[in-house]
């Protein structure tokens, strides 16, 4: 196994999930003492560990967060403590092998420590010895101190742990709904105390779930430089039929491990409520973020002409007449235009051959929007290419194929001709017509934009060479109305970072929101196309404004709308507010891209006039 400081400082871990939920669910009930289990039951403790490697995990935690003296001495199993703590350490290794490291897991003592409590510092500090010198002597790569809530008792632990070893240690806190301990201890103390503990890596775990975890492990980022590990439980647990169920699904939980991978959190698991199919959401979302095994924001292919193989990289001028057009400082004109829901392209292709008579650089065809099943826009991009004679803007959804498909597909466009790629996560089945159609989502645009890099640079996802480089010119979107934009512009950062060459916003009603926007992401600042949307009626508005994420469609115009008495007058408002945006825009961007509303030509031409 290589050394795992190093790769936590530069890569995504995945840990696995819950023990003590795990044999609960394999009928241990909880009058048991879980740690026994592995002298008791050790092959039941060995297919936990199995199924959590089995689903992606990295690291496996030892069956022993409460083998210590204080919480095994009412059972009567204080005299076992070496015994199980050490089969612990050595069931986790043989499941291990060298495919994963081995965690120790110790937990808090169950009782304060002096002055608050009746446990002494030198009975504390006799027990975190004894149970890390078990773990030790069994075998384990790492030291794991977590769910602790007292950070008094969690650097005295660290403390103890560092005399006994040079190996990696973790540090781990558990907060309560307030962001704090049940102390009332804030980040900004424990921070604080840990950052100076002595241990490699900390973070936050059990606690109340996803959410509320993500939103303190933001503010923990700010508040040290050390790797940062998040394992939270699966929302709070239920009563259900006499059963404690947590209701956090792994979809969920899948999301939010996305999340903490892009506020730079290496380290993440589940800790209560989570099983086995958590960790394989996990590791979906860690794959997602990752290039070859590395983070991708922290790992980034260097752009050359000429990389060792001597493969030669095109330039990004080079890749597309968009890409030509956009770097000679020439105003593009883009046309979104919806493939057709049944297989006859005969109107979308003489829709492009109009807009191509409009003076339109490109036409850019959505990838099943709405989660809709319509015809392949890689279908209709080469009809339109071929028969229209109009470059276009391939959609690319990771909602649809996994990445196998996705790089298959990316290599097929390209060798059909195929030259402007715009990578998108897409929309979640369950905002279509198929709600109950299974998502893949392997990756999000941000993996999406780092296989298009490094197919352009002659290699694969996996690091394989393919031979002739792709020369891809790829877009992302960008949302200037997101509800959260400071995560948006950290996405938009991330996106540039993997290589992203354009941007192409959400629907523009407000000008002074994009060039808010547009200042937020100076620092890291790609050509970015503005979207325009002709409104096309009252209920098209309504649309726009509760179902598409960002486009907020201001409140004057929802009222000229609500005033328009007909659908003429109220397509006539959107029209206007559609060349009053563009006009309001224009001088702070690259392009726009101008919807063709319901397929009407006639309106996009009404739209683009002002600026001809």
């Amino acid at each position: 196994m290589q050394d795992f400081r190093e790769y936590a400082n530069n890569n995504i871990i995945i840990f696995d999930g819950a023990m003590g939920t795990r044999l609960y669910e394999k009928g241990v009930f909880i009058n048991r003492v879980y740690d026994e289990l592995n002298l008791s039951q050790p092959a039941l403790v060995k297919e936990v560990h199995k199924e959590y490697l089995d689903a992606g995990a990295m690291v496996i935690e030892t069956n022993s967060f409460g083998a210590n003296r204080f919480k095994l001495a009412p059972h009567g199993l204080a005299d076992k403590l070496e015994a199980i703590n050490f089969q612990a350490a050595k069931i986790a290794r043989e499941v291990a092998g060298d495919k994963a490291w081995v965690c120790g897991s110790i937990g808090p003592l169950g009782s304060r420590i002096e002055p608050m409590g009746k446990i002494t510092i030198q009975e504390a500090e006799k027990a975190f010895e004894e149970q890390t010198s078990a773990l030790l002597a069994g075998g384990v790569d790492v030291i794991d101190f977590e769910t602790f809530v007292d950070e008094n008792e969690l650097e005295l632990a660290v403390k103890v742990a560092r005399k006994l070893t040079d190996k990696p240690i973790i540090a781990s806190m558990t907060l309560s709904e307030d962001g704090c301990t049940i102390y009332g201890t804030n980040l900004e103390t424990i921070a604080s105390k840990l950052n100076n503990s002595g241990a490699d890596i900390i973070g936050l775990n059990c606690s109340v779930g996803p959410k509320l975890m993500f939103d303190a492990m933001e503010k923990l980022r700010e508040l040290t430089s050390l790797p940062l590990i998040a394992q939270p439980n699966a929302g709070l647990p239920r009563m259900v039929d006499n059963r404690t169920i947590y209701l956090c699904n792994p979809e969920y939980f899948g999301e939010y491990a996305k999340r903490f991978i892009q506020i730079g959190v290496h380290l993440i698991g589940g800790c209560c409520g989570t099983n086995p199919e958590h960790i394989k959401w996990v590791a979906n979302a860690a794959r997602a973020n990752t290039t070859g095994g590395k983070a991708s924001i922290v790992k980034i292919l260097e752009v050359q002409e000429k990389d060792a193989e001597g493969i030669v990289v095109t330039p990004s001028e080079e890749k597309s007449s968009l890409a030509k057009k956009i770097h000679d400082g020439k105003f593009v004109i883009e046309a979104e235009l919806t493939p057709p829901k049944g297989c006859d392209p005969t109107s979308a292709i003489n829709k492009a051959k109009q807009l191509k008579e409009c003076g339109v650089d490109v036409v850019n065809l959505p990838d099943g929007p709405r989660a809709s099943a319509r015809l392949s826009s890689f279908a209709l991009a080469l009809l339109i290419e071929k028969e229209a004679g109009l470059e276009t803007v391939l959609h690319f959804c990771c909602r649809d194929r996994n990445i196998l498909g996705l790089q298959s597909d990316l290599m097929g466009a390209y060798a059909l001709g195929l030259r402007n790629v715009l990578a998108i996560t897409g929309d979640p089945p369950k905002v279509g017509n198929y709600p109950q159609a299974a998502a893949v989502f392997d990756i999000d645009s941000i993996g999406l934009v780092n296989i298009i890099h490094r197919l352009n640079h002659g290699r694969d996802l996996g690091n394989n060479l393919i031979g002739k480089p792709t020369a891809i010119f790829c877009g992302v979107g960008a949302n200037p109305g997101a509800i959260d934009l400071d995560l948006e512009v950290k996405r938009f950062e991330m996106k540039v970072k993997a290589g992203a060459e354009f941007a192409v916003t959400q629907p523009v009603y407000d000008p002074e929101l994009l060039k808010r926007f547009l200042d937020r992401i100076k620092h890291c600042r790609i050509p970015v196309v503005a979207g325009i949307w002709p409104l096309v009626s009252l209920k098209n508005a309504e649309f726009m404004n509760n179902e598409v994420p960002g486009a907020s469609v201001p409140d004057h115009i929802m009222e000229k709308m609500r005033k328009a008495d007909t659908l003429d007058a109220q397509r006539e408002v959107g029209i206007a507010a559609a060349r009053e945006a563009l006009l309001g825009v224009k001088d702070y961007v690259q392009g726009v891209q101008v919807s063709v509303p319901l397929g009407r030509v006639d309106c996009f031409k009404q739209v683009i006039e002002v600026i001809k």
